[in-house]
């Protein structure tokens, strides 16, 4: 019998069960959220909801970075009354978001029923961390954590390669899926033991309390709080992957070549991930990131694990810059993709090593602590990404403002009330252009690719800073 099998028979159930919690749950998520930038953008007419880029920035950005502070509140609601109870809740919080979101169509209305999502995400997301945590051992944890992220990977790919299936039926089936995958989860609680854990008689108002007592505590480490901002920096360059690369992909790219692919050698993809008009979908592109690393992350995690956590974190942060940049710079889908790659290499040599470094910096006796608040780069790279993605997106790169300062400076008058692809194709036929004509024209005269700045200097400011930070804190034990 091998040492692996040995390992995995040392594995309580309830680590398999919350496992495979944890993929349906991803595999929800992603699979609306992968989808969820063009829902909000796209026009009517391809079932979105035509708010702007600004307007969905604030809708991804502040509703996805409060899903990432909540955590240690709700973790410590979970403590209070157990995690199968809260568990319980996400799940009718989460699936009840899900079949209404549809029904939401103004700005205001989507922004709220976000937000109703995040919370049953941040209800669920410390629960089974937390649950992996306390059924591996010291011996266990890191094959443990290995099972663990690899069925988040599955979930983030499968996810969306399920829900992209009926997006062109409608949007609203993407949510219905999405809720129908979470009410799996119902069934899998009753296989779910409540694992060990301190029974407090803090009500809620002294645990909240605690909580915010906790985060003046870890603030008062200044080097860690510097550490938190610069990570913050990259989770800003990350989460473009979800929040710009879908948009800039269906605005401006043109993925022909991965469809006549498919077409010539694996129709099933172009006929279920194509469109009509002879292009892929844009998430079907963006979910390679998720393939590579389900793919590489075992070779990656390999050549960087003898590597100190800052230098693996710099090498990482600088190559995801670069990857993430270069998605933004062509309309040739072939290079996207190998910029996809190069991007998700950094990310599978640098994202890992965040956790790792936090937990050995932390003072000895407070490392659950330190770990706890980890959250808060995450928290502010969502807001700022948001920001990155609406107003700075809609000023340099939106294709739909772009049309209309066109149309204007050539004094076209086109009736109001049309849809964005209704605007579009009257725009391209008052100026005697096709649709990929005024595409090209739009693309060369405004270039909307000179977004691509922004992420690289957002992420080499956090490389240098890395670097600085090294070198201070080398100083730092020289002189001690």
């Amino acid at each position: 019998m091998s040492k692996t099998t040995q390992t995995f028979k040392k594995f309580p159930k309830v680590f398999w069960v919350a496992n495979i919690i944890e993929l349906f749950e991803r595999f929800a998520w992603y699979g609306f959220f992968m989808l969820f930038a063009n829902y909000l953008t796209s026009s009517v007419d391809m079932g979105g909801l035509e708010l702007s880029q600004a307007e969905k920035g604030i809708i991804m950005g502040v509703g996805t970075g409060i899903l990432y502070f909540l955590p240690v509140i709700t973790g410590s609601i979970a403590d209070r009354f157990g995690y199968k109870r809260i568990l319980f809740i996400a799940f009718i919080v989460y699936t009840s978001a899900f079949i209404t979101m549809p029904m939401f169509k103004t700005f205001t209305g989507v922004f709220l029923i976000y937000l109703y999502l995040a919370l049953g995400a941040a209800l669920f997301k410390p629960i089974i961390s937390a649950t992996v945590a306390k059924s591996t051992t010291s011996e266990t944890a890191s094959i443990g954590f290995g099972i663990f992220y690899m069925m988040v990977n599955l979930g983030a790919f499968f996810g969306p390669l399920v829900t992209l299936l009926f997006k062109n039926s409608s949007y609203t089936l993407v949510y219905y899926i999405s809720a129908g995958v979470i009410a799996i989860n119902f069934v899998l609680l009753l296989f779910y033991k409540e694992p060990e854990r301190e029974e407090t008689s803090e009500s809620i108002g002294q645990s909240v309390k605690k909580v915010f007592v906790n985060i003046f505590e870890v603030f008062k480490d200044g080097k860690f709080v510097v550490f938190l901002l610069i990570v913050a920096g990259f989770w800003t360059m990350y989460n473009q992957l979800f929040f710009t690369l879908p948009v800039f992909i269906m605005q401006w790219v043109d993925t022909s070549a991965v469809y006549d692919f498919f077409h010539n050698y694996a129709p099933f993809f172009s006929e279920n991930y194509g469109t009509q008009s002879g292009q892929m979908e844009a998430e079907f592109i963006t979910n390679f990131d998720a393939m590579y690393i389900i793919i590489f992350q075992v070779i990656v995690s390999s050549i960087v694990m003898k590597w100190r956590p800052l230098r693996s974190m710099m090498a990482g942060f600088l190559v995801c810059a670069i990857g993430m940049a270069l998605t933004l710079t062509t309309q040739n889908v072939l290079f996207t993709m190998v910029a996809i790659y190069i991007f998700a290499i950094g990310e599978m040599a640098g994202s890992p090593k965040i956790t790792e470094y936090i937990g050995r910096i932390a003072p000895a006796e407070k490392k659950a602590l330190y770990m706890g608040y980890s959250f808060i780069p995450v928290f502010l790279g969502n807001v700022f990404a948001g920001i990155i993605s609406g107003n700075v997106y809609q000023w340099m790169s939106d294709k739909t403002t772009f049309v209309q300062q066109e149309v204007a400076a050539k004094g076209i008058s086109i009736e109001e009330g049309l849809s964005q692809s209704e605007y579009f194709d009257k725009a391209a036929s008052a100026m005697n252009m096709s649709g990929s004509e005024l595409t090209n024209h739009l693309w060369n005269t405004y270039n909307p690719s000179s977004i691509w700045s922004v992420i690289l200097v957002i992420g080499l400011a956090a490389v240098v800073s890395l670097f600085f930070y090294d070198i201070y804190l080398q100083k730092l034990e020289k002189n001690q």
